[in-house]
């Protein structure tokens, strides 16, 4: 089964590993999705402002484990904290693990024969059966009016806080993209508690966002 950041990092590259989602957005995108995932799976939950662990079980999934020792060996921390500590080194991480699974390719070469580069397509180059079944789902959750799924939810909030709406929903009215996301992220999705402690992860991810985008329109 996918994870929450493995699903936000396939819709991330091009069936030829081009990337859709440039940096630091995808790699803020998928510390929020692991916070958000140990949320839903009630190892974490946000007290106070702080992200608190609720237990260290295991999950079985090397991200989310290793997130989820780190927060529990540290002090009481804000979201944004964990958004902007996990962010490091996690997009390779979740690219290796869907490569090592077969969903995606590893394939290094040369930019101009001199500068190494490891790009991550789809294998024969055609989209992934699991990434098409994640679109499917996020295409009926936006264009119906249907009840959504917690995880579809939660990826709907992701996809929404790190402002890659546009490129994911393109074949649907802007405004009727801007009217679901919007109605899905303040549905009744998840219990209160896990619900509000993912409101919190997004809005810190909202936050950091804006850190990245203003500079980048202001200068």
């Amino acid at each position: 089964m996918l994870t929450l950041a493995d699903e936000l990092a396939l819709l991330a590259y091009d069936d030829d590993g081009t990337r859709r989602l440039g940096q630091p957005s995808l790699g803020y995108g998928l510390a929020g999705a692991v916070l958000v995932e140990l949320a839903i799976a009630g190892r974490v939950d946000v007290v106070d402002k702080r992200v608190a662990a609720l237990s260290t079980a295991p999950i079985g999934h090397p991200a989310l484990d290793e997130a989820l020792t780190r927060i529990a060996d540290d002090k009481l921390r804000k979201p944004q904290y964990w958004v902007e500590k996990l962010a490091k080194g996690l997009t390779d991480q979740v690219l290796d693990g869907l490569a090592e699974a077969g969903v995606l390719r590893r394939e290094q070469d040369r930019v101009l024969w001199v500068i190494p580069r490891t790009r991550f397509p789809s294998p024969g180059g055609v989209e992934p059966p699991l990434e098409t079944e994640v679109r499917q789902r996020l295409t009926a959750a936006v264009a119906t009016d249907d009840p959504v799924d917690p995880r579809t939810a939660a990826l709907c909030g992701l996809i929404k806080a790190v402002q890659f709406d546009r490129k994911v929903f393109t074949d649907l009215p802007r405004d009727r993209v801007k009217a679901r996301l919007k109605a899905i992220t303040e549905g009744d999705w998840a219990s209160d508690a896990t619900r509000k402690a993912i409101e919190q992860v997004q809005a810190a991810l909202t936050a950091v966002m804006v850190a990245v985008v203003v500079p980048a329109a202001t200068s």
